[in-house]
C-alpha cells in the first residue's frame, strides 16, 4: 500500500490509537462528536474575516488552519475505519448522485 494512501493513513491512525489504548474511546458516537468539534475549530480562523481576507491568509494562519484540517481528517478517517466504510468508494458513489442532482451548467454559445 502506498505510504500516501488513505488506507496507509488509516492503518497508521489505528496503530497510534491502539498503542495508547484509545480504541475504547473511539466509538462512532465519540468520533463523530470529535469530528464536529475539530471542524468548528476551523471556523475560529475565519470568523471575523472578509471573504477576500479568508482567501489571503498569512503563512502562519494558513499553517494553523492546515493543522485544524488535519485534525478533521484524523477523526473522519478513524470514524470510517471503525465503521468499515471505504471513503473513496463512498465519495465516488455520492458524487455520482450529485452529478444527477446538479447537472453541469450549460455552456453559453
Amino acid at each position: 500500500m502506498p505510504p500516501d494512501s488513505v488506507q496507509a493513513l488509516q492503518h497508521y491512525l489505528a496503530q497510534f490509537a491502539a498503542q495508547r489504548d484509545w480504541e475504547q474511546f473511539h466509538s462512532p458516537k465519540n468520533l463523530s462528536m470529535g469530528l464536529i468539534g475539530e471542524a468548528a475549530e476551523i471556523i475560529e480562523h475565519f470568523q471575523w474575516l472578509t471573504e477576500q481576507q479568508s482567501r489571503e491568509l498569512a503563512p502562519e494562519q494558513l499553517h494553523a488552519v492546515s493543522h485544524e484540517l488535519a485534525d478533521v481528517l484524523v477523526y473522519l478517517l478513524r470514524l470510517a475505519d471503525v465503521l468499515d466504510i471505504d471513503l473513496i468508494a463512498a465519495t465516488y458513489e455520492k458524487m455520482a448522485i450529485n452529478e444527477l442532482r446538479f447537472p453541469p451548467k450549460p455552456k453559453e454559445t
